[in-house]
């Protein structure tokens, strides 16, 4: 099934190994048999003009042929593409993958068959792969050459302007002129060539893959993108053209489309001879007969196209191959004429599932190098960790003792975008890529910044970055976003059908693959130092104190220190913020200075080293807690402030582009790693903290505990301070989200408007006329948004469309529309039917828009309009002006990972209320972290925060190196079978991605599973807020 080893391939053309595609089949199912015996040379002409020939047995079907041309490409997602020959009537027809090729090419060496793209996806970023958009664009070059994708002058010049930019870089004009007139793209080129260079000008810096995104985004806008006509006449005798396309059947007048039947419309395909017969679903509101019927040249001609919609529709519409039929016993009815391969759902499915190992391959006219994947075992996924001894779990004082002993597959890595604002440089091993969510992102070496990591000093010489390509094309979605400087890097990838082309960007869903090995503790040691420390749970309740006022103080640094850095270095914040601002920390953070070291004295003798086990009156924490709760009590006045802190700096922000450029990029640095108005927030999340900790100290002390006394007056003190101001922080939490959607959103002006109440946000499916789309929803008190991720640098979601709920109505459909967990909610003037993934997901949805519409029912009327006008699908031809929303490169406009992003990747939602209760739930401490293949355990620094772990080296450390959020994990402990023989251990779980975790004791161990739950799991649905009252502000 292959070639002459003297004829180079088109597979060494690439760069790639023979013979590691992926097989189209179905995971268990088998190819038709087919018995060795002669060998048939089929040639077959590529999307690059180039032919290769391919033998194959006399006897195989056509599905042979066409995994031969995958696995010699190293194509993973062949199932989009076809293979097409002319018959003995000269006819163009696709290649049936289940019949013997020798019965539909009589005469293969008078024949040369065409691999050719043969269904269109809705949208180009379902395409994961960069060479499946690389031939993509091969296949819109190929069809503008030829006359069959036919658009404006000025669109024309745009698509010609990437392929350009694609071929030889960055604009030249006297290169640009050389090779136009060298390259004729259209016939009568001569009159855009103008247009063609001042397109190309703008896309100075853009990447082969990047050009290849852009433009694919230009072309599906058109038309007669992935359109081959197909004439025939309707009932009158009116020469028209019918198609087929994603969406279901289309019918053109000339290059005009006058009409379109929607798969969701058709109930039939049938033919009968030269008639092609379309039978739709009864609709009292559409003029349009039951049944439609269109005259074809002949019935040839009739079966050809009434096969094509065949595959279109299963392909396209269905979940899985449809089943053969079983054979007639007597007399055969109609054809035996089945789709054949996987269809785009299950193609999806497994290549998010599947790893591709990424390799370097060569464009045609191209100068530059792309990475793309190919199939990695999942053996190759870990390193071994090599054991070495280490300090355990010590004092609670003492910094972690890092050494870097060798960096491999698992690697510290994060990425750089540009302009002046710097980021770690990005790196990988020249040899391994790690595999998560199925898939492998190459990384590329970037300026690096002036070493001031310790980490930097200990990289091993040895190490090569890899050279830099357009790799940042592809639209993964890394999974690893490490924030550290130095040391190689692997970033790790989920992939999703809507992705940016940018791989720059930094990741909502990172996981911890450091690889150092410094920490490993031997079994015999970690005994001993078990056994050196006190064992009762209050101590434990006392460490947890000390551990998480560590990183409270930690935030607070964010902001007395870093923040007000960079606010004295730049005039762009009025005086009267400043002053409020940090004259209401600094005073918070003198105080909880002392109060940490008082924390850290108690605990040092009540380890006492030498005494740890003779109880005495330093056995006790209570009485530190009620000291100092009291003393916070004064503090309260600057608590009080921070609500005007928080609506003054965005009233600044909203009157000052300087003011919020600076805010900006302030979260864009590595020590700010969550959004600025959460650090804001930071206090008052404490007291709750403070709260929870007393409670759980009060209830396992019996009364006659010296401690009791004073771990109840302290209770009492903190549950007053938390009543004070509990309400006005629900209203600040509030306040603080609405404002972090609208930095998500575009196409929406005043979101933020006093009365509306943030209720839910998460992903559905949106059912449209091309199939289910996924779509994010955000649910307010008064109006329901639906917006799908845009294209910008800045991962925003793009608003297309919004409901009010006033006067909506909730229906269950899924017998209607034949879709799992599927509703529809009828508005006033607009109706929309959505899925969830799950019925525990549908049930949550339902709850929170009854009870929304329950509100709005119950307010004074329905809402006045208070959105900007939803930008609705662009269909058109794109113009000059839609090109400048499309980034040419990366922009520089990132911010803290928002939870939208990662409840959009995760297919997961988020309420309010979950929120709320993250706040509460929030830990830090050390933990030793094993991978699934790996031997050795190491110690981190693990604070959890937001729904998300985040690791570091040790608590000293400014920022983290890693971050896992966890929506959509699942917490179990580990099994017999996985050999996890120690104490105190959980397992993370993500599909094929497994992390165990390590505490130190009963008590923390159960800590740690409480808090990370409330993250892999929705919590209670009872509300914490009382509606009576509404949080508006």
């Amino acid at each position: 099934m292959g070639e002459t080893e003297q004829r180079p391939t088109a597979g060494s053309r690439l760069g790639a190994q023979e013979n590691a595609g992926i097989s189209t089949l179905e995971h268990g199912q088998k190819p038709p048999m087919t018995t060795p015996g002669k060998l048939v040379s089929i040639k077959i002409q590529m999307l690059d003009d180039t032919q290769e020939t391919f033998d194959i047995p006399q006897r195989a079907p056509g599905k042979v042929l066409h995994d031969a041309v995958c696995n010699h490409l190293n194509l993973v997602e062949g199932d989009y593409f076809g293979l097409e020959f002319p018959d003995h009537k000269k006819m163009m027809v696709w290649l049936d993958l289940l019949k013997p090729v020798m019965k539909q090419i009589r005469r293969p060496k008078h024949v040369v068959v065409k691999f050719v793209v043969k269904f269109f996806p809705p949208d180009h970023a379902q395409l994961q792969e960069e060479l499946t958009r690389y031939l993509f664009a091969l296949q819109v070059k190929q069809d503008l050459a030829q006359g069959r994708l036919t658009c404006n002058d000025t669109s024309t010049a745009l698509l010609i302007s990437h392929i350009v930019q694609s071929e030889i870089g960055d604009f030249d004009e006297t290169i640009d002129r050389e090779h136009l007139s060298k390259n004729k793209y259209i016939p009568h080129q001569e009159a855009l060539e103008d247009k063609i260079m001042e397109f190309h000008r703008n896309h100075m810096g853009q990447t082969p893959a990047e050009s290849d995104f852009q433009l694919l985004e230009i072309a599906r806008r058109l038309e007669m993108y992935g359109i081959r006509l197909h004439p025939a006449k309707d009932r009158e005798g009116t020469k028209i053209n019918l198609a087929v396309a994603n969406t279901g059947i289309l019918v053109f007048q000339g290059h005009t489309k006058i009409n379109a039947f929607n798969w969701a419309k058709v109930r039939k395909l049938s033919f009968k001879r030269k008639r092609f017969l379309i039978k739709l679903r009864p609709d009292v509101n559409s003029s349009f007969q039951d049944t439609l019927e269109f005259l074809m040249a002949s019935r040839d001609f009739c079966k050809s196209f009434w096969k094509i919609c065949v595959e279109h529709h299963a392909f396209f519409r269905l979940f899985e191959e449809p089943k053969p039929k079983p054979k007639p016993v007597l007399f055969s009815r109609g054809s035996s004429f089945r789709f054949s391969g996987r269809t785009q759902k299950q193609v999806l499915d497994y290549v998010k599932e599947g790893g591709h190992k990424k390799v370097q391959f060569e464009r045609k006219h191209s100068k530059i190098h792309s990475i793309r994947s190919l199939t990695a075992q999942p053996s190759e996924q870990h390193t071994e960790v090599p054991k070495q001894t280490a300090r355990a779990y010590g004092d609670s004082n003492d910094a972690a003792a890092v050494q870097s002993c060798r960096q491999g597959k698992e690697l510290k890595s994060s990425t750089e975008d540009t302009g002046q604002h710097k980021s770690p440089s990005l790196k990988k091993s020249p040899k391994e890529g790690r595999k998560v969510d199925g898939a492998v992102v190459s990384a590329v070496e970037e300026e690096e910044e002036p070493a001031k990591d310790k980490m930097q000093q200990n990289r091993p010489q040895s190490q090569q970055p890899s050279t830099a390509g357009s790799l940042t094309g592809s639209p993964h979605l890394s999974e690893l976003s490490i924030n550290s400087q130095g040391g190689p890097s692997v970033a790790n990838m989920t992939l999703s059908p809507n992705l940016s082309p940018d791989a720059k960007q930094s990741s909502p869903l990172v996981s911890p693959l450091l690889n150092d090995p410094s920490c490993i503790r031997a079994d015999d040691e970690e005994e001993v130092k078990r056994k050196r420390f006190p064992t009762e749970k209050a101590y434990f309740i006392a460490k947890e104190v000390a551990t998480t006022e560590r990183t409270y103080l930690k935030d607070l640094e964010v902001i007395t220190s870093w923040f007000q850095s960079a606010v004295s270095k730049e005039d762009c914040m009025p005086e009267t913020l400043r002053n409020l601002i940090f004259s209401n920390f600094e005073p918070l953070h003198k105080f909880h200075t002392g109060f940490l070291k008082e924390i850290e004295q108690r605990l040092a003798l009540w380890e006492g080293r030498s005494n740890a086990h003779i109880k005495g009156d330093y056995q006790r924490i209570g009485d530190v807690m009620l000291k100092n709760i009291q003393s916070m009590k004064q503090l309260t006045i600057h608590l009080r402030k921070h609500n005007e802190i928080l609506m003054e700096l965005e009233n600044g922000i909203k009157n000052s582009r300087k003011l919020e450029t600076f805010c900006r990029d302030f979260e864009l640095q590595k020590v700010c790693y969550l959004p600025l108005n959460t650090f804001l927030l930071r206090p008052l999340h404490r007291l709750m903290h403070y709260k929870q900790i007393m409670e759980r100290l009060c209830k396992h002390y019996p009364p006659s505990h010296m401690d009791f006394r004073d771990s109840r007056a302290a209770l009492a003190e903190i549950s007053e301070m938390v009543a004070q101001l509990h309400g006005n922080m629900i209203k600040m939490e509030n306040f603080q989200k609405l404002h972090e959607l609208k930095k998500d959103l575009i196409g929406i002006d005043n979101l933020v408007i006093p009365g509306r109440e943030f209720i839910r946000l998460g992903s559905l499916s949106k059912l449209s006329g091309k199939g289910l789309q996924q779509r994010m929803f955000f649910l307010f008190n008064d109006i329901l948004l639906y917006t799908s991720r845009g294209l910008t640098a800045s991962n925003q979601f793009k608003v297309h469309g919004h409901l009010p709920l006033y006067g909506m109505i909730m229906e269950e459909s899924e017998e209607e529309w034949g879709v799992p967990h599927c509703l529809t909610l009828r508005g006033q003037h607009q109706s929309i039917v959505v899925a969830a993934s799950t019925r525990a997901e549908m049930d949550k949805w339902t709850e929170d828009i009854q009870m929304a519409i329950d509100l709005a029912e119950k307010s004074s009327g329905p809402a006045p309009e208070l959105l900007a006008s939803s930008p609705p699908d662009n269909k058109e031809p794109l113009s000059v002006s839609d090109c400048s929303s499309l980034p040419a490169g990366l922009i520089s406009d990132q911010r803290p990972v928002s939870i939208s992003y990662v409840c959009w990747y995760r297919m997961q939602s988020l309420s309010f209320y979950d929120i709320l209760q993250s706040n509460e739930n929030q830990l830090s401490g050390n933990l030793l972290r094993k991978f699934k293949n790996s031997n050795g355990w190491q110690k981190l620094w693990v604070v959890f925060t937001n729904f998300c772990m985040f690791f570091y080296k040790s608590h000293q450390d400014n920022h983290p190196l890693a971050s896992l959020p966890l929506l959509g994990y699942s917490l179990t402990l580990p099994s017999e079978s996985e050999n996890i023989h120690k104490d105190y251990v959980f397992k993370l779980h993500f599909k094929s991605h497994v992390y165990y975790f390590r505490a130190e004791s009963e008590y923390t161990f159960e800590r740690w599973m409480e808090v990370i739950r409330s993250a892999t799991s929705s919590a209670s649905r009872t509300r914490a807020l009382s509606h009576k009252e509404p949080h508006a502000y």
